[in-house]
Order: structure tokens, then sequence, then C-alpha cells
């Protein structure tokens, strides 16, 4: 139903906006702003962050007559934020902290509370806070006029409803009303009010319940036709997930009311759900800001959305859910069974928010936000509910939401999403009748979890998108301490790239001494008898040079890498080159063997039909532990849908054909996959292989493989190194006479890497912003290959802040020659030198001339 809208624009700020003298600044620029534009204002705020628990409290106390510290506390806290805002303590407020006094006094002598007493106390918090606010306000030269919200919402009459609700969880009329638009536009231009509060038709105090400023504001949006509503918080915007636990969450750009509606719904604290209906009805623009960035975009509310594209938007969660299952078998043949069973809620004041039904059972969520869900009456409940079936109570459980428009048309890609409930026990699935969430009721301990695997799943990945903004880590991160690590070589040695880069379009770059500090640290662990390179990360001859002058050996996985290592370190030891080749043809074999170097077997079909070439030898076996681990499909080598390595069901087979074939079986080798930080991969690989001994007497060395984790973001923990050396240790020291081998590869030379390239074109697209630089996927694939995440800086503007949000692209004509999704970057020019960080691994190496581009030249430093 949408009007013309008027002049009057109406900004809510919340309690933390309202706490402090930097909020109050930022409130004055707000209302000036909105004021220069010709608007009329009206502010609608809360009471000071924690004084309504203190009002709360304040009750409480005074049942049991300690009153008084409660009341001191609530006085001194105004008092402070009057002398931090520099305004008085006018008479207004002194009235309201001695009305206090009095009724904390009769509370304590007449020892009960009534809802009107509870009612009236609770709105002081409101009306004192806002006494504040307008003095502030004055006191910045802004034209003001108070104004008390219970002239302005009246409440509406409940049929039938308890007078507990009508008190303390009011609703209000919000029909537009040209008399009170007349009566405020005959203010001052700015007027200030209460959000929480109302009055009855007998003019006694009414609550909208807890978040009901939100609720007050869109109430007063409607009422006066406001041309957009404001809701100022301590969060800018709606986010893809609660952005306190899903670092990762993205903001949300724009939303349809219904959307935004299911998100607060659905768990989102940001935005009250009562508070959207009003703006829908009407038309009119919700926006949702921070306090304390005023300047940034936030998150906008219209009947258009931002996308009507079908997409799952947000992952919410609420949790103290309780489930009321209902068993009756005969239930399908019962008339009304359904309606018997809801009037019970009713007549227990129970509101049911999700239903599930069969032909036996009903099964019904009950939202602790809606519902007071104390054992005293959930007792009362069950006892009727048990007259008409057999009642079940589960919980505490969590809600886990898919929310997005047009959720049913994507149903057939959440087939990975769906897999990770594979383990969980679901009491509940609910997909919504308006198309907007698929919900799923869990254990609760489960619910955070789950959250932030579907949102990684489904959200953060997703590129160039016009509502999916930046992540909360990349507006709020911190570069933490660096998590105790040491400043990137490459911030310190940035003049020398940028010398590097004057007659050059792109370049690899890599840094030996950051080689050497990571081969140091590996060697370090007292329980590793000798440490390899995989060297497929990089073949580079300096980079082989760097490591084996640490005593790291080589690890290859072809001839060419071999031939490689000898051509670049003359003095290798050949016995100390592992080779372990995959589905090799037989001539590799021979030819190793001859060349001398510590051959590895991962598969019985070369011990079957090429018995010969083993006869006499001792070898190193693949085994496959039946577990992948990584961040990625194609880079987790262990399990069925693994090509690598001989399975334990076939290791007695193995060992068969080995005798049969006249070798020796001296070393197992096992690797699960690459980016792991958990030491316990390494420690149950150890234990594992060490389990294997007893039917492969001779083996004397244990590899458990590389795929230590590098960390791709500042604020990201690597790989304890000192807690993987003990629990090696352990396994070793249970296991006596054996040797515990490493082959790390990315680990030694990711970090030391750099790639380097100018940029070369800028583009707009609908809103989406493209960075071209000079070099694509054929330098560096991981990103299109495996979804990789490399930190990308502009070089040549590193003190600038990040302030668009920007997708890094190639030369290359492929759609998925992407280098970096949604990146927050300073304004870039043509020819800036973009930098992509942890590049020394898998780049280069597995570069190509695809289109005939040359891949970026490598250089050491």
């Amino acid at each position: 139903m949408a009007r013309a809208l008027s002049s009057w624009v109406v900004l809510k700020f919340g309690g933390t906006s309202v706490s402090s003298l930097n909020n109050w600044r930022n409130i004055a620029s707000v209302v000036k702003a909105r004021s220069a534009t010709g608007a009329r204002v009206l502010v609608v705020h809360s009471a000071v962050t924690g004084i309504t628990d203190k009002l709360e409290k304040l009750l409480d106390a005074a049942l049991h007559q300690k009153h008084e510290e409660a009341l001191a506390a609530i006085e001194d806290r105004h008092r402070q934020l009057a002398a931090e805002l520099g305004v008085p303590v006018t008479p207004e407020l002194e009235q309201h902290f001695t009305d206090l006094k009095q009724i904390a006094a009769g509370v304590a002598l007449v020892g009960e509370v009534s809802d009107k007493i509870r009612a009236r106390v609770m709105s002081t918090g409101e009306l004192m806070a806002t006494e504040l606010g307008a003095r502030f306000l004055a006191s910045q030269g802004i034209p003001v006029t108070w104004a008390d919200a219970r002239t302005m919402l009246k409440a509406e009459e409940r049929r039938g409803s308890n007078a507990k609700a009508s008190l303390l969880s009011a609703t209000c009329n919000f029909a537009p009303d040209e008399a009170l638009q007349a009566r405020l536009a005959a203010l001052a231009p700015v007027v200030i009010t209460q959000g929480f509060i109302a009055s009855d038709e007998h003019g006694n105090t009414v609550l909208l319940g807890r978040g009901g400023s939100d609720t007050s504001a869109a109430y007063l949006a409607a009422k006066l036709s406001a041309s957009r509503l404001e809701i100022w918080t301590d969060v800018p915007g709606m986010f893809s997930a609660n952005p306190r636990s899903t670092p990762t969450a993205r903001l949300l750009r724009a939303l349809h009311y219904d959307e935004a509606q299911e998100i607060a719904s659905n768990g989102a604290k940001v935005l009250h759900p009562r508070c959207i209906l009003p703006a829908r009805q009407y038309g009119i623009p919700l926006y949702v800001f921070a306090t304390q960035m005023p300047d940034f975009e936030g998150t906008v509310l219209t009947a258009e959305g931002g996308d009507g594209a079908a997409q799952v938007k947000a992952v919410c969660i609420k949790k103290g859910i309780t489930l009321i299952a209902m068993d009756s078998p005969g239930m399908w043949h019962q008339v009304g069974f359904l309606a018997d069973a809801f009037q019970v809620f009713k007549d227990h004041g129970m509101s049911v928010d999700l239903v599930s039904t069969s032909e036996t059972n009903v099964t019904v969520s009950l939202d602790p936000a809606a519902n007071t869900l104390d054992r005293r009456l959930l007792d009362a409940l069950v006892a009727d509910l048990s007259k008409l079936c057999r009642v079940q109570v589960i919980g505490p459980c969590a809600s886990v939401s898919l929310v997005g428009r047009n959720i049913r048309a994507i149903l057939h890609q959440l087939g990975d999403a769906f897999e990770l409930f594979a383990e969980q026990k679901i009491y509940l699935v609910s997909q919504a009748a308006n198309d907007l969430n698929f919900t799923f009721v869990v254990d609760e301990g489960q619910g955070d979890r789950l959250v932030d695997q579907l949102h990684e799943l489904l959200i953060r990945p997703v590129p160039g998108d016009r509502v999916l903004g930046p992540t909360w880590d990349q507006l709020f991160a911190k570069p933490v301490a660096q998590v105790e690590r040491a400043v990137p070589w490459w911030r310190t040695k940035r003049d020398q790239l940028l010398a590097l880069m004057e007659q050059r379009q792109s370049a690899y770059v890599y840094d030996l001494a950051s080689v050497r500090t990571a081969a140091q640290a590996v060697r370090a662990l007292k329980s590793v008898s000798r440490a390899h390179y995989a060297m497929k990360a990089n073949p580079h001859p300096e980079l082989l040079r760097a490591l084996h002058a640490e005593g790291i050996h080589a690890e290859c996985v072809s001839r060419g890498e071999v031939e490689r290592v000898l051509e670049a370190v003359p003095g290798a030891e050949r016995s100390h080159i592992l080779f372990t080749p995959n589905f090799a043809p037989r001539e590799e074999y021979v030819w190793a063997f001859q060349q001398g170097v510590q051959v590895t077997v991962d598969n019985a079909y070369a011990l079957e039909h090429w018995p010969e070439v083993f006869r006499g030898r001792e070898i190193f076996v693949r085994i496959d532990t039946g577990t992948g681990r990584g961040h990625h499909s194609h880079v987790r080598t262990g399990g069925t849908h693994s090509k690598f390595g001989v399975p334990l069901t076939e290791i007695d087979a193995f060992a068969k054909l080995a005798r049969a074939a006249g070798a020796r079986i001296v070393g197992l080798h096992a690797h699960n996959g690459s980016g792991v930080f958990d030491v316990r991969n390494w420690e149950q690989t150890a234990e594992l292989l060490a389990g294997l001994r007893d039917r492969l007497p001779d083996v004397r060395v244990l590899d458990v493989g590389g795929g230590l984790g590098v960390p791709e973001r500042l604020d990201q923990p690597g790989v304890d190194l000192a807690k993987l050396d003990t629990v090696l240790a352990a396994v070793k020291a249970a296991n006596d006479g054996i040797e515990l081998w490493m082959e790390p590869g990315r680990y030694y030379v990711a970090g030391a890497g750099v790639l380097l390239a100018r940029v070369t074109q800028l583009k707009v697209k609908n809103g989406v912003r493209y960075v071209g630089i000079a070099t694509g996927m054929n330098s560096l694939i991981r990103p299109a290959l495996y979804g990789s995440y490399h930190e990308i800086v502009n070089l040549s503007r590193p003190e600038e802040p990040g302030t668009e949000l920007v997708n890094i692209v190639g030369p290359i004509c492929e759609s998925a020659d992407i280098l970096g999704h949604d990146r927050l970057l300073p304004p870039t020019r043509e020819g800036d030198v973009l930098l992509i960080a942890n590049a020394g691994a898998y780049g280069h190496a597995m570069s190509s001339r695809y289109n005939l581009r040359e891949p970026a030249e490598e250089i050491c430093i």
C-alpha cells in the first residue's frame, strides 16, 4: 500500500549508539546531514545501554528491600553521561530519579510489582535518555524539540489477550496520521522522542516489548508517511550470518522486505522483526547503518530488493528451541486432532513456530523469544496434551535456516550443503510456504558448527555479487599482531620489489631468506629424523639449492624432477632422494633403481606384473589411510575416491606380492592431503603406520607425508610445530627402532613467493568493479582450480585504506580467470603494481602458455 511519502526522515538509534560522546557527535552529524537536504527529522532512541536491565534489577531488588544500590547505579550512569556530553542534569531528569525512588519504596512496602508499575518503571530509561539527547543536540546548534512518544503512539486493544501482553508487549496502529504530521511540523525541524513506549486508551504507559524501539520508529515512520526510515545500531547493516561467530559473514547490501523479515525472525539481532511490516506496507525504504561508521553503505530494504534471483543470502540460527513431539497411531483418522492440540497450546499461552506432520506424528517448535519456557509451564502443557496423545519434549535444540527468495528453485544446487547434515540428528525439517527459507532443527550443540560450514559452502565463495558485500573480517579484522607471525617479507622489501617491476609487466619473486627460515623450522623438529621437500610445489633450481643447504632432501614424483635435482644440486646424495611416482610406466621404475634413489610403490599392479624390476630391492609403500584431509577436494589424497596409495584392506596381499618378487618393504608412507592445520593428522597417520609393523616386520621408516597448512589470512594461525613435535615424539617413543620422516612442499616456499603484476584496465559493470592485471590463470591457476585464497594488496599504495570492493582478473579468455573475488582495495589506477601473496608454491610450477600468453618470469632475491 505505497503512499506519497512526506519530507520526514525517521532516525532510530539503539542503546549503544546513545551511550558515548563519540557516538552522539556522529548522531549530530547525521541529523545535520539529513536536515541539509530539506528533510524534517524525527529522532527515536533507546535507553542508555544497560539501563533497561538495571531497571529490571531495581524492581527485583525492591521486592527484597535492597534497591538503594540499583537506584544509585542508574542515577550515576546518567550523571556520568551528562558530564561526558557537557549538558546539565535538568529538573526533568532529577524528577525521573525522584519518581524511581518513590516507586521502588512503594514496591518494597507492598511486596509486589504490578504490570502497570513495571511498564512505568521500564519506560523511564527512554525518557531519561532522550532528555540528555535533546540537550546535546541543542548544544550542537540543532533546533530540536523533545516530544513524548506516549502522545503519538496508542496501543491497540487486544481482544481475548491477557493484560500482561497488553501492557508489556503492546502493538499500535500505524496508519498514516495527518494530524500527527501537522502537530510535529509545528514544532522544531528536529524532534526527538522515545522508542519502546506508548500509551493505552486510559493513558497508562505501555511497552512494545524488548527490541521495541525499532518497532516504535517504524510505527512513527508509517504514521508520518516518512520518505525513509533509518535504523542505527552498532553493526553496519545486515549480514549473511552472525558476524560475531562467523567472521566471514558478508554484508547484505540490499534485501526485499520479506527476506529481511525472515532473517530477523530467524535469529538475527540487528533488526527487530516487527519493525519491517509498517515499512513494507507503506513502501518506506528502511536502511540499517552503524553509528560508529556513519559513512558506510549499510543495508537497504525495499520492495525491489537487491536481486530477484534465487539465492541463499543468509544462514541463521536460533537457539533454545524446544520441540514438542505428539504421537498417536490414530490421529490420521481423527477429525479435528490438530485443532484440539493447538487449542491446548493456545490455552497455555504458547505460540507455535515450526510444524511438521505425518500420519502418526506432529512435531512443533516453541521459540523462547515468543514463549516463557520454564519447566513448570512445560509440564502443565505436556499434562494437557497427554490427554490427546503420547508427548515427548526434545531440547535444547537449534534451528538452522537457509534464507533467500525463491529457494525452492535452487534445491538441486544444495546437495553438498545437505551432505553436511549426514552425521547430525535432524529432528524437524521445514520448507517455508512463502519460499523464503529451508530450516533444520538439530541439537543445539551442533548449531554453530553447521552455520559456519553452510556459510563457507554457500555464501562466502560467491563472487562479484550485487547483494553480497565485503566480509566482516575485511571490514574489521585487525592484523592480529600477525598472530605472533612476523611482518611479511614483501612489506619490508617493497621498494626492491617495485624496482624489479619498473621494466616488467609481471613476475614471480622468491625470497630465499624466507625459504631458509621455513626449512630451519622443520629441521628443528627433534622427532623427525629426515625432512624432504615435495619439489612439485616449485622446482626452481635456486630453491632446491637453498633447501639442500639447510639439510632438506628432495621428494620427487617424476623422472624429470629427479633429473632436475641432480642437475641443480650436483652433490645431492642419491639414496636420500625419495621417488614417489603414481601410475608411472615400467621404465621409470627401472631407471630410478639404476640411479640409486629410494623408490615408493603405491599400487600392487607393479609388483604383480613387473616382479623382476623389484627383485632384491628395498622399497617404500604408500598407504591409503582411508581419510583425506585438506582445503579442497582436489588436494585430499586419501580415501576411496583418491587414486593414491594401497588400501589398508590390501596390505597383506601387497606384502605377499613383495615377498614373491624378492623385495623388502622397509618404509611406509602416507599423505592425506594439503593445507592441514590440525597436528592430530600426522599423529594419527604415524600411529596407523606404526600399527602395520606387525605385518611388515622389515619396516624401519614411517614417512607421515606433508601437507603442513600455510595461513592464508593475517588472522589465521599456522601449524603449531611445537605441538606437532610433541605428539610425534610420543609415537616414536612407543615404537622402538623406527625413524619418522616428513615431506612438506608448500610449507617451505608458498610464503616465500609473490606474484607481481601491473594493472592494465579498470571496469565497472552493473555496480561490480573489476581490476585487470597483466597476467592471470596462465601464471597462477590455484584460485580457478582449488578456489584458493591469496591475499592481494596494491603495492603502489600501501598506506591508502581499502574503500572499493573489486574482483582481480587476468587477460585469459576464460570466465574462471579471476585471481581474487571481492577484495577491499584502495582506489586503483592503471600502472599500479598488485601483489598476490603466498604464491611461491604451485604457481609457476602449474603455469602454462594458454592463449599463447607467457606466464610470469621467476626472480630470486
